[in-house]
């Protein structure tokens, strides 16, 4: 029986629906192009029900020049929300109440007060971070590379690389691997890595030790230092 020649071929990052059949699943690089998201090659979001509203659904509250950049090979989950700092609220007063979205003479008195209001900036998302269904990410924070973030996790503080996190709020499950196994995988840097390369080591990065990898990086000199 002939082979079926798209099986040698790598996917397209460049590609809205990687996967023709299932449009449930969408690269957002080419999704999100021109928003205040960026967002990494071949990171994939799922959703069955308008994965192409990503921007519209999943990114809330995107008022201010905040940008929510994601990194390389990330997966994201059905329902994973990432609300940014438009979501904040005036709190060094009694009322927390939002008078100045009404417009009017509210607007006129308070403006001053929701333009200086401090921001905690961009949210960050490094390269290989699964996010489970329905996980929530609050506004300016940084994931490492690497991280697991549980089904349902309500993630209000930074996660380190390599760090599995679950809860609400999340806290820190495990580490997937020791310090230094965490120092070699990000020197290495696999998801930098030619796309040709990682093809040829795709097995190895999906069942590899830390060593493995570090290996393969430092032959191709391709580790961070």
């Amino acid at each position: 029986m002939p082979s079926d020649p798209s099986a040698a071929r790598t996917p397209d990052p460049a590609t809205l629906h990687p996967l023709p059949a299932h449009e449930r699943v969408v690269f957002l690089k080419p999704l999100v192009a021109g928003t205040n998201v960026v967002a990494g090659d071949f990171t994939y979001y799922d959703d069955p029900d308008g994965a192409t509203d990503f921007v519209q659904r999943n990114v809330l509250y995107a008022y201010g020049p905040e940008r929510l950049i994601i990194g390389k090979y990330c997966a994201i989950a059905t329902g994973t929300r990432f609300l940014m700092a438009g979501a904040d609220h005036p709190s060094m007063g009694v009322s927390t109440f939002p008078f100045t979205m009404f417009g009017g003479e509210w607007a006129e008195q308070t403006l001053d007060i929701v333009t200086g209001m401090p921001s905690r900036g961009d949210t960050v998302v490094g390269n290989d971070v699964w996010f489970g269904y329905g996980a929530t990410v609050m506004p300016g924070v940084r994931i490492g590379d690497g991280a697991v973030i549980a089904a349902g996790a309500m993630v209000t503080a930074d996660v380190p690389p390599y760090t599995i996190v679950g809860g609400n709020p999340a806290k820190t499950i495990r580490q997937r691997f020791d310090d230094s196994d965490i120092e070699r995988l990000v020197r290495a840097a696999w998801w930098d890595w030619p796309v040709e390369l990682v093809t040829a080591h795709a097995r190895t990065i999906m069942t590899g030790s830390p060593p493995d990898i570090e290996r393969i990086a430092a032959a191709e000199g391709l580790e961070q230092r």
